[in-house]
């Protein structure tokens, strides 16, 4: 069997493969589902551990810095390349770390807003479904088919 046999028939068989996956395996939903939740307890976890990463790793991230700096120096003024070789490294290091600390800050921060908007939102449409009347279609208080399908595009 030449090379491309095998690999049409290998082709072949994976697709088989996956148009056969039933909706219990892989990562697709169940029917009925919702297919991305996530609870507020998660949000604030990983804002926890964003915000205890940015925390631990500024000093610890700049600790060898004056050293590195100092080494390097010291061994490009005695004529070594490995001297302006350490101090590049640790110019990419103290970018590197700047960078992720950005990441860390951001993280954090977009966590705190999309919890707040969220809630905001949430209150926002709680608002306005709430109903101050009998619930009899046309009759003061309803809330019409229209205003409730905007909150589902």
């Amino acid at each position: 069997m030449s090379f491309e046999e095998e690999w049409a028939a290998d082709k072949a068989a994976v697709t088989m493969r996956l148009n056969q996956v039933d909706s219990t395996g892989g990562s697709a939903p169940k029917p009925g589902s919702a297919d991305y939740v996530v609870e507020d307890d998660d949000l604030g976890e990983i804002g926890h551990a964003s915000h205890g990463l940015f925390n631990g790793l500024e000093p610890a991230g700049k600790h060898a810095s004056a050293a590195s700096e100092s080494a390097g120096s010291s061994l490009k003024g005695d004529g070594f390349d490995t001297g302006a070789a350490l101090s590049e490294v640790n110019k990419i290091w103290e970018t590197q770390v700047r960078t992720l600390l950005q990441a860390c800050a951001h993280i954090s921060n977009h966590l705190d807003y999309t919890k707040k908007s969220s809630k905001a939102n949430d209150d926002w449409i709680a608002a306005q479904l709430r109903i101050v009347g009998p619930v009899v279609p046309g009759s003061e208080g309803a809330v019409s088919a229209s205003k409730i399908s905007q909150f589902f595009r």
